[in-house]
């Protein structure tokens, strides 16, 4: 494969390359939905939020995920107001429910935010730091109708990531990208043509192929991607990569939500199992004066298979490890239960967490009734 590169207005940059194996990792860029002017100012993203030079009173942010959340903990620490703006009908719609709601007391009430959820901005006018507000017109999600406007000192939009691929020429190599941008590739990383074929020796990771738009997760998928390669088969699981959001205390988690846990055991017929623990009774957290926070784990009480597991707390984001790996590994409840933490430690919220949780495998008497029974149907000519 060949690659021609070069810098955008500059003839004097640029050049090819010619190699057996491309990795395509050309990330992402910030998503700004239609009607929103960035000046970068007064109207920005999260690239320009980090380098700002002036810090307005009351700052609008589009969004409540991970980006918003970390936004706002800063911004509400700087003494600054927040409102969000929330497309969903409930604030942090990525969030299990029951983490959500201890997240809204924990981040969110008690501070100087607010919220309006339904509601998508469509039209935001760009103001003068200091001088002039933003205007942001607020329109119903569901009926299209304008239903408010918002006058602040800056609005930042965190409305997610779009993948950077325009421009690659993928076409010349009979790839296209899907409708949001994303580069189709298998579960080796490898690309996929138009056709649903795999292109040879080309690869690609992180956010340009959307399957999980975290810089670990990216990480991770190169080091399959050269796996696979070098000729050893690897498949990572996605299932197993922990999210974490750096807010004040840590909320992180792995695996699927109580929700989707849920859906999964009521399609596959087996019974869920929910476990849950506090930080009130762990001796470091109350020493620490953080005792505020929860962990909880859904696990298949048959097999005792760990599906999610998902904490807000002091430290959430050191301490999902041990549960995004025990997933990776696939270690089940039974393997770890018995495994010693130090105390007084934070660990010992996932040492708890796990022991807490019951596992009810299929008795053999059972399986040997069911065997009798078979053996007692007749059998069709």
């Amino acid at each position: 494969h060949t690659i021609k590169y070069g810098l955008p207005g500059r003839v004097d940059v640029g050049g090819q390359v010619t190699a057996k194996d491309v990795i395509i990792a050309t990330g992402s860029v910030p998503f700004v939905p239609p009607g929103i002017p960035i000046d970068g100012k007064t109207v920005f993203t999260s690239d320009h939020a980090l380098k700002l030079e002036w810090l307005p009173n009351w700052v609008a942010i589009i969004g409540s995920g991970y980006i918003g959340l970390e936004f706002s903990d800063v911004y509400t620490a700087l003494g600054c107001e927040v409102t969000f703006i929330e497309a969903m009908d409930k604030i942090m719609p990525g969030f299990d429910t029951e983490i959500a709601r201890m997240a809204e007391r924990l981040l969110i009430k008690g501070r100087p935010i607010d919220y309006h959820t339904g509601v998508i901005a469509t039209k935001v006018t760009p103001g003068v730091p200091g001088v002039k507000p933003v205007e942001i017109e607020l329109t119903d999600f569901k009926t299209k109708k304008v239903v408010d406007t918002l006058e602040v000192d800056a609005c930042m939009v965190a409305t997610g990531r779009a993948p950077y691929t325009n421009g690659l020429n993928l076409a010349s190599i009979g790839v296209e990208t899907d409708r949001r941008g994303f580069v189709p590739v298998s579960d080796k990383m490898e690309v996929l043509g138009k056709d649903g074929q795999v292109v040879p020796n080309v690869y690609c990771i992180g956010d340009a192929n959307g399957k999980y738009m975290l810089a670990h997760a990216a990480s991770a998928q190169g080091i399959s991607a050269i796996e696979n390669m070098l000729g050893r088969p690897n498949v990572l699981n996605h299932l197993s990569i922990p999210a974490a959001c750096f807010t004040h205390p840590e909320v992180s988690f792995v695996g699927v939500t109580q929700d989707k846990a849920e859906e999964m055991a009521k399609e596959q017929g087996f019974k869920l199992g929910v476990a849950k623990t506090s930080f009130k009774a762990n001796s470091k957290a109350l020493a620490e004066k953080e005792g505020e926070g929860m962990a909880k784990m859904m696990y298949r009480k048959d097999t005792g298979e760990i599906l999610g597991v998902h904490i807000i707390g002091l430290h959430a984001a050191d301490l999902i490890h041990e549960a995004s790996n025990a997933i990776a590994t696939k270690q089940t409840v039974q393997d770890i239960k018995f495994a010693v933490h130090a105390h007084p430690t934070l660990s010992e919220v996932l040492d708890e967490l796990i022991k807490s949780a019951h596992v009810e495998p299929p008795s053999s008497s059972s399986s040997n009734s069911t065997a009798k029974a078979g053996a007692k149907q007749p059998v069709a000519a």
